[in-house]
């Protein structure tokens, strides 16, 4: 039997061939496999990188915009800025030019002033020469005689001091020495120095001067003091008037009236009376008291007398006032007497007059 020839490419030998082939394409496609894998997971990666890029860029886009409006509304409010400094700037040299020119009219009207001052001074020591009244006694006007009050309250709102004939009328009562009953009762039972140095008084006298002082140069005038009886300050002038404008005249019925003791009860239908005695009557009537009288026309049957007996002798005094006189009431205080102060402003509301109660820092 005839043997095959020995082929090197026998069966085995090309199942050796594709197998090793087989392995190679194996291996292959194993590597492959891996490369593809590597490259998605790379790719991935690369993918994510440019999305969070993409939203910088988009960040940064808004962010440029918002900087470029922010750069626009910065140069507009630089340029507003500039415009308002060189309005500002103008107007300070305005205002500089403004100061100057009013330096220079203060200047001038220093200069004026210190002219006028030269002239006036000139004008004083001319009429000094010629006989001129002092400036002390040009400073008090119409008034008959100076009086100092205390800081600044030297006023009376409302009180009418004209008039061509005043009756000035003092209440010197015993309630006139203190504001409460207890304090009248003590004062009376002690001496005339006591009495006439009580603090109630004394602001009545002021109150009194003040009046005096203040009347109308060209006025006359009496006063008259009243408590159960009236009578005029100064002796033996009963009936008559005196001149405003006398100094004589003036200075003693204060100094009569300072000599005065406050004592006894109040009669105001005296007082009122007097009124009807002077001739001609008066056109102004200035009181001083300080509440409602105590007795009528005739000495009173008791010792004590009610609110409303009093309100009656009022009333009764009040109807006997001639007509035509205004009637200014200064009314100084005193405890238990409360129909005192409307029946005083229903007097001044009827007579055309005034009402006053003053402060006690006044006059």
């Amino acid at each position: 039997m005839k043997r095959r020839p020995v082929s090197p490419f026998s069966l085995s030998f090309l199942d050796i061939m594709f197998c090793g082939f087989g392995a190679v394409v194996l291996l292959v496609l194993i590597l492959n496999t891996d490369t593809v894998r590597a490259r998605n997971a790379v790719f991935a990666d690369l993918r994510s990188e440019v999305v969070r890029i993409e939203q910088e860029v988009i960040v940064g886009s808004e962010q440029l915009v918002a900087a470029r409006n922010s750069l626009a509304a910065a140069d507009t409010e630089l340029v507003t800025t500039r415009g308002e400094a060189e309005r500002i700037i103008e107007t300070i040299r305005t205002l500089e030019i403004e100061v100057a020119r009013m330096e220079n009219e203060t200047l001038a009207s220093r200069e004026h002033i210190n002219e006028l001052a030269s002239d006036l001074k000139t004008r004083d020591a001319e009429k000094k020469r010629l006989g001129a009244p002092r400036p002390a006694d040009r400073d008090s006007g119409t008034k008959v005689r100076k009086i100092q009050g205390e800081g600044d309250r030297q006023y009376l709102t409302g009180l009418k001091m004209g008039g061509k004939r005043v009756l000035i009328l003092v209440d010197v009562s015993a309630s006139m020495l203190d504001e409460t009953i207890i304090n009248v009762v003590r004062r009376r039972n002690m001496d005339t120095n006591s009495k006439r140095s009580a603090p109630k008084w004394r602001r009545a006298l002021k109150t009194a001067d003040w009046l005096v002082s203040n009347l109308p140069s060209t006025a006359r005038f009496q006063l008259y003091t009243f408590n159960t009886s009236a009578r005029a300050a100064v002796s033996g002038t009963d009936g008559s008037w005196l001149q405003a404008s006398s100094r004589k005249n003036v200075d003693a019925s204060i100094s009569a009236l300072r000599q005065t003791v406050p004592g006894a009860g109040t009669s105001l239908y005296h007082a009122f009376a007097v009124a009807g005695k002077l001739s001609p009557r008066p056109d102004n009537i200035l009181l001083i008291t300080d509440g409602l009288p105590t007795q009528g026309s005739g000495k009173p049957g008791g010792t004590t007398v009610t609110a409303a007996a009093r309100l009656k002798h009022f009333q009764a005094a009040a109807k006997a006032l001639p007509s035509g006189i205004s009637v200014n009431t200064v009314l100084l205080p005193m405890e238990g007497d409360a129909y005192a102060a409307a029946a005083y402003w229903k007097l001044a509301q009827d007579t055309r007059g005034s009402f006053l109660t003053p402060a006690r820092d006044w006059p």
